[in-house]
């Protein structure tokens, strides 16, 4: 709306009242009001539906306290470097993935910049469908269609829902609930909503692990959480999940955390901030999972005769259920569950409603991300929320409606959050990690982390992508031999790589024919 105004006192009353001091008005970007609203804001980031979702899951798959060892060791190998490298980044250029990126790395990298700013969106665009689902399993809670529903049939009603047109709705009510509270800035939007949800988020959960430990049998969930099979830990598929569990569940280097640090003020300490970051999240993490796991256990007899949960490998298999997308403990299996205890309709919808909490914080620190990188293009915050949310929900449309596509660009871009770590890890070592961590640490964090900081730029980093990607992609072709090459497979490497080649091309050619025009015009 500004571009339409020369002055601010032009500026219609209700604007100059609702919007005034924001980026648009202001070319310094705001900073958190305080260190509790900053570290509340980097938890809405990271805990999402990862953490309530796939880590229960993942979990049960991977062998209960041995996954739990091998992702508390990459919270500290790969996730808190690569948060401290983005605090770093967008603290020390106050700009967004694109502007930090060429900073750091220089004018003619600044594509890698683009790469995991628009990775990040391409996320955006399905993770709106997802906290649509919440959305609308929240409100199926109260108005009685999950009674009932297990197994097959829940299936069914999933599957029938997710492939229509209805899940569209829901979609534009969560992308445009995320969307009002960017427009309204960062101190007064941001900030002010995550100190909200976020310890009401935690509060749910906690009352959910309450509820969940006076089941007669949870016992045996927690026991089957914290024991560990030392055995397990000789098999390297442990450790990969337990590495991509890490990186995906606290969006270390998907420069949403870099996008957070512009808002920084630089009195505050990254280490320690980046280390509660990780912290917290893994606490959430643990917390939903004794919530879900031993609910299970407790529960899982009374929906299912002995010989069926026999069939699906008793309760651990029972929980290593995924069905379509991964969905299938989340919302074919935990609303039949939990109607089988006193109160079941209310847990049910406190269920779905945390989850929508923490699908809805994430949303919001997507949109913050592509926005800042249009306002340091110089656009109004409401022309840049408007053209994110818009074209978000656009381009969320085909897995808002299709299943298959929805599995597609989870697996693209999910695996393709690897590479955006790696170009961060990338720029700083371009930038110089001695130079960086002198720059942009405090004294005391700077010689703290010392050479082991380098260490872990050029080499730790670099390497654990080679691991990941190497093994993403060999699981690639274990699911499909013949068609791994296949550009229009669902989950397969030639789609993974031909998605984000088109991509790096596009934005290679931005990056050289920019970078001419600006030596022309010198010239």
């Amino acid at each position: 709306m500004t571009w339409l105004y020369k002055r601010e006192a032009d500026l219609p009353l209700f604007y100059q009242q609702h919007f005034q001091g924001h980026d648009q008005l202001n070319p310094s970007p705001e900073l958190f009001s305080s260190r509790l609203g900053l570290i509340l804001t980097t938890l809405g980031m990271a805990v999402g539906t990862g953490n309530i979702w796939r880590f229960p899951r993942i979990l049960a798959q991977n062998g209960g306290g041995a996954l739990i060892i091998t992702w508390l060791v990459f919270l500290f190998a790969w996730s808190i470097p690569l948060l401290i490298m983005e605090f770093g980044l967008g603290r020390g250029a106050r700009q967004g993935c694109v502007g930090a990126f060429a900073k750091f790395a220089g004018k003619n990298r600044a594509w890698l910049g683009g790469f995991v700013a628009f990775c990040a969106t391409a996320i955006l665009f399905y993770y709106a469908v997802v906290a649509g689902w919440c959305l609308k399993y929240m409100t199926a809670s109260l108005s009685g269609e999950l009674q009932g529903l297990a197994g097959g049939p829940a299936q069914d009603v999933f599957v029938s829902f997710a492939n229509s047109f209805r899940p569209v709705l829901f979609q534009f009510v969560a992308i445009g609930l995320a969307g009002l509270v960017v427009l309204r800035g960062v101190v007064r939007g941001i900030e002010k909503t995550n100190r909200v949800l976020i310890p009401t988020l935690f509060a749910l959960l906690l009352v959910a692990l309450f509820r969940t430990l006076t089941l007669p049998g949870s016992g045996e969930g927690l026991r089957f959480i914290f024991g560990v099979d030392w055995s397990s830990l000789k098999d390297a598929n442990v450790w990969l999940e337990g590495l991509s569990q890490s990186a995906w569940s606290t969006g270390a280097g998907w420069g949403l955390i870099l996008t957070y640090g512009v808002y920084m003020p630089k009195k505050e300490k990254i280490v320690s901030t980046a280390i509660i970051t990780g912290l917290g999240n893994n606490l959430a993490s643990i917390i939903a999972a004794c919530a879900i796991i031993p609910a299970v256990f407790a529960l899982a007899p009374a929906i299912l005769d002995e010989k069926t949960l026999l069939e699906m490998g008793g309760v651990a298999g029972f929980l290593q259920n995924g069905g379509p997308a991964s969905t299938g403990l989340t919302f074919i299996w935990i609303p039949a569950l939990f109607q089988k205890m006193p109160g079941g309709s209310i847990f049910t919808f406190l269920f779905f409603l945390t989850l929508f909490f923490a699908a809805l914080s994430s949303l919001i620190a997507m949109i913050e991300l592509a926005v800042r990188v249009l306002l340091d293009l110089g656009w109004s915050r409401p022309k840049s929320v408007g053209l994110v949310t818009g074209v978000g929900f656009l381009m969320g449309f085909p897995s808002a409606t299709n299943l298959t596509f929805f599995q597609n660009q989870d697996w693209v871009w999910g695996v393709g959050l690897m590479l955006s770590g790696l170009f961060v890890a990338v720029t700083v070592s371009i930038h110089g990690p001695v130079r960086f961590r002198q720059q942009q640490l405090a004294t005391h964090e700077a010689s703290l982390l010392g050479r082991k900081f380098d260490f872990w730029v050029r080499v730790a980093i670099p390497a654990q992508f080679v691991g990941m990607i190497l093994w993403w992609f060999s699981q690639s072709v274990s699911w499909d031999p013949g068609q791994w090459w296949n550009p229009l497979g669902t989950f397969t490497i030639g789609t993974a790589v031909v998605q984000w080649g088109i991509v790096l091309l596009v934005l290679g050619l931005l990056n050289f024919l920019k970078g001419k025009r600006k030596t022309n015009q010198h010239q």
